[in-house]
């Protein structure tokens, strides 16, 4: 029986994915740095992303990243912009359901936090853990092992809903159900080691 679900943020909750890479290149051309994204980055986390953007010289990266956190800070996500629309209803639904709810993202604690105050559904939310929380990052299951615990669910109590290979990967490590929420706009991403893929996130409904 469900009792729980733990939901990927960026590209389930919010289609953030491409804002994050244009965000990313603008900081770069305003610091005069030119490198091609041709890596897909959907689902990584802050240290792989920028490890892969600077690889060679780690005190000219790390000062690279201070300053992107500060252009960050300066140009937030607009997540009510980038809201899938049917989290409000569904966190609501979840809740009166009476069943529990986490948030497992590779983005920072503070863009989290931010994402559930923008959908209205801090309340409804009952655990928050980020990429800045673990010590090893999707695709290990760290994450969804920490979440389950926090939870006091098990894997045989609660789903997973992912978008990214590295996410859906880190779920099933943990033991879990996975189901991937189908791309919005046609990416090419591998959703092949899910359970099922949605069409829309109200779909998950179809499996509790």
């Amino acid at each position: 029986m469900v009792k729980g679900i733990i939901f990927d943020m960026d590209g389930v909750l919010v289609d953030t994915e491409a804002f994050y890479r244009q965000r990313r290149e603008e900081f770069l051309r305003r610091m005069d740095f030119t490198v091609q994204e041709t890596e897909d980055f959907t689902g990584s986390n802050e240290r792989a992303i920028w490890e892969a953007l600077v690889p060679a010289d780690k005190e000219f990266r790390s000062q690279m990243l201070m300053g992107y956190r500060a252009y960050r800070r300066l140009h937030p996500a607009p997540y009510r912009k980038l809201m899938n629309p049917q989290v409000p209803e569904l966190f609501a639904q979840l809740k009166d359901k009476g069943l529990k709810t986490g948030i497992a993202s590779s983005s920072d604690r503070e863009a989290v936090v931010r994402m559930t105050e923008a959908a209205g559904v801090t309340r409804l939310v009952d655990y928050i853990i980020s990429g800045q929380d673990c010590t090893a990052h999707k695709p290990s299951p760290e994450i969804y092992l920490r979440a389950l615990e926090a939870l006091g669910l098990t894997s045989d109590t609660a789903v997973a809903v992912e978008d990214s290979a590295a996410g859906i990967a880190a779920a099933k490590g943990a033991g879990l159900r996975v189901y991937a929420l189908r791309p919005r706009h046609g990416e090419a991403i591998d959703q092949s080691a899910a359970d099922a893929v949605l069409d829309s996130l109200a779909d998950v409904w179809k499996f509790l």
